[in-house]
């Protein structure tokens, strides 16, 4: 019999994964697991990223369990040296950061992830961010509340950009940046993309264009590169220098693509209007950061993705993983293809 652990936290519950699984393994035995994320901040678990729960709390559960399907879980060389039965490990997030893939596919641990799972809602955040940086949302908000009608907000000089009739450069026009395009779009916005990747057939010729020419023609620039030793500091304060005066620079990817120190400096400066950011170079943000204390600054706690359909789609993409390694097919998501050679 087939053994499966659903190591779910408090947003992408055990109790999703395991009622999406018993139809396509109605033979399996579960068992569940619940690791304290978000409750508790993900972290560094030995040599992986942004993991939740232990070492030893995972080899206990994994004891003479075959798939582990989950979120946040770590997947370290200790824990797969400790757990013989495991075969499949699929991590229902965009990316298999929680997991040591060289150890996996020595260890013969097919890995795979779900990518996609959150475009929708990081793309509603991020157009979200982009309005509440621009029309003062959150400090019109406050000043209401304590008391303060800032009727002067409304100054020639106080106003930011409007999206109708506005360039918006997206930096990455993947699964989010795709969304995003469309999504402004309908806001009557010219959108400019820059990536090197970029799928042709979406895009008219006019549109692409090189990131520099996107950071000059752009009056609200958002980020939606991936995080890789290539990209990091993407965009640099030389190329924020570029943005015309009164942009917004919006970021819901990560926040080692860009440089922050320039971005409060171009506020203080006024030459920026206003930054959105769901993500920083420190999480959880640090008591100390210059962000906290730099005008027209708009932030969430990486909370782009938290939506309920996010935990849906993560549990709907894990489950078709685990359907498909039962039947002997290929996974549709594998981030260790190696190894299914090596098993093969």
């Amino acid at each position: 019999m087939t053994t499966i652990l659903a190591a779910g936290d408090h947003f992408v519950r055990s109790s999703l994964f395991t009622d999406r699984l018993r139809p396509v393994a109605p033979d399996a035995a579960f068992r569940e697991l619940t690791l304290p994320w978000p409750v508790e901040p993900f972290g560094a678990v030995a040599e992986v990223h942004e993991a939740s729960g232990t070492e030893a709390q995972l080899i206990e559960a994994l004891d003479g369990v075959d798939i582990c399907v989950t979120q946040m879980a770590p997947l370290t060389e200790r824990i797969l040296g400790a757990s013989p039965g495991l075969r499949l490990f699929c991590v229902g997030r965009g990316g298999p950061v929680n997991a040591n893939l060289a150890a996996a596919t020595r260890h013969g641990v097919v890995v795979t992830f779900a990518p996609g799972r959150n475009a929708a809602a990081t793309a509603e955040h991020t157009v979200a961010l982009m309005l509440a940086a621009a029309r003062r949302v959150p400090a019109a908000h406050q000043d209401l509340t304590a008391g303060v009608w800032r009727g002067d907000y409304y100054r020639y000089d106080s106003v930011g950009p409007e999206l109708e009739g506005s360039t918006v450069g997206i930096v990455g026009h993947g699964a989010v940046g795709s969304r995003v395009a469309r999504i402004v779009r309908g806001f009557g916005a010219r959108v400019l993309v820059a990536d090197p990747y970029a799928d042709a057939a979406d895009l008219a010729p006019a549109d692409r264009v090189d990131l520099p020419e996107l950071m000059r023609r752009s009056s609200f620039v958002t980020v939606h590169a991936r995080a890789t030793p290539k990209t990091e500091g993407l965009l640099s304060r030389e190329l924020i220098g570029l943005m015309p005066p009164g942009g917004v620079l919006v970021n819901c990817a990560r926040g080692s693509l860009l440089d922050y120190d320039a971005v409060c400096d171009a506020l203080d400066e006024g030459r920026l209007f206003g930054a959105a950011f769901d993500v920083f170079p420190e999480e959880p943000l640090p008591a100390g950061s210059r962000l906290r204390r730099t005008p027209n600054v708009v932030m969430t706690p990486h909370l782009a993705g938290a939506g309920k359909q996010t935990a849906h789609n993560a549990s709907a993409l894990v489950a078709g993983e685990v359907a498909r390694f039962l039947a002997g097919r290929a996974p549709a998501h594998c981030a260790n293809p190696e190894v299914l050679r090596t098993r093969s």
